[in-house]
């Protein structure tokens, strides 16, 4: 019986590089107001969100995600040639086949690099980053592109008072490379699925046509609110716990930006400290979903409210009901 070689990988892995593009138009909500029935003053209270991103025709999701990868390959100090796979997390690219990973593995000029699409929501970034680390250990490639890219206002029902005022468009990545220490830590990751009607498309595609409507996403508002706070805070903890990181050796969190109010009370449970910087991008860029945690990390390294070498507490969580949480050393 022949035996199996084993891999030849890196012993750990690290974000090496970030990079994020947000579509040129910049929406207010002044202009939400025009198809609902609220005020600025009720939005910003409720969300926190006073702008967001709406892509144009010109910015699909695989030029946004172009962009955003052309930073991060630039930042990590390689080429794209040198990517050996591209995942690429987002819900709003409507081909079934194929991937959109690999028409951007295409045009970034990687040579043949893997490439595939996952949908996990707004948890699709950790998990695209737990496959990516994966990789990178396993030896199945040196460096790994992920990608969470959204144009969620194609989904969005602007006539939904709870909905219309919270989605935005987008791309954020970042290169995954070989490390000598450890700086992706444990995953804690999972789904519960008894709870996926709490978020969802509102027809399936099949029923299209008979409706006339086109499918948008929706939500029940509390539900959510009470789940992310409560069982979302427990999940942070955990992350925290597998990495052997206390709160007070934190330097960044990076939750999900889907609501202002769920990012401070994640705050409140978790017990940060107030030495922790706290991303808070969804004040003007709204919910981007897989990319809302590669847009905010890229911001808080560009703006200097973090740095390289920070150790970062991510978490994200969404339709499914799905979430990945894990700590990183930021790039």
């Amino acid at each position: 019986m022949a035996k199996i070689k084993p891999s030849k990988g890196s012993p750990y892995a690290r974000i090496l590089g970030v990079g994020g593009y947000r579509p040129t138009r910049v929406v207010p909500n002044e202009v939400i107001l025009e198809t609902i029935d609220s005020s600025d003053e009720w939005i910003r209270s409720r969300s926190g969100i006073e702008t967001r991103h709406w892509a144009n025709d010109e910015e699909t999701v695989a030029a946004m995600s172009i962009e955003a990868s052309g930073k991060a390959i630039a930042d990590a100090g390689i080429s794209a040639a040198q990517i050996g796979a591209v995942v690429v997390s987002t819900v709003s690219h409507f081909k079934q086949t194929p991937a959109v990973a690999t028409e951007i593995a295409d045009k970034l000029g990687t040579d043949k690099a893997a490439a595939f699409d996952i949908s996990a929501g707004c948890a699709g970034f950790g998990y695209g980053l737990t496959l990516a680390k994966g990789m990178v250990v396993e030896g199945s490639a040196e460096y790994v592109l992920v990608i969470g890219v959204e144009r969620l206002s194609d989904l969005t029902d602007l006539e939904d008072r709870a909905t219309a005022f919270l989605f935005g468009d987008g791309a954020g990545a970042v290169v995954v490379g070989p490390s000598e220490e450890p700086a992706i830590g444990p995953t804690v990751w999972g789904s519960e699925g008894d709870k996926s009607e709490t978020i969802k498309q509102t027809v399936p595609w099949t029923e299209y046509d008979s409706t006339g409507k086109f499918p948008a996403i929706t939500q029940e508002g509390q539900a959510v609110f009470r789940w992310a706070v409560f069982e979302m805070a427990k999940v942070a903890k955990e992350a925290l716990d597998a990495a052997g990181v206390s709160a007070d050796e934190l330097d960044v969190f990076i939750p999900h930006q889907a609501n202002e109010r769920i990012i401070d009370s994640m705050v409140k449970t978790l017990k940060l400290p107030q030495s922790v910087t706290v991303a808070r991008d969804v004040r003007t860029t709204g919910n981007t979903s897989a990319a809302s945690i590669p847009l905010a990390m890229e911001r808080l390294l560009a703006t200097g409210q973090a740095k390289s070498g920070d150790t970062a507490l991510v978490i994200g969580f969404g339709a499914g009901l799905v979430y990945a949480a894990t700590v990183v050393t930021l790039p």
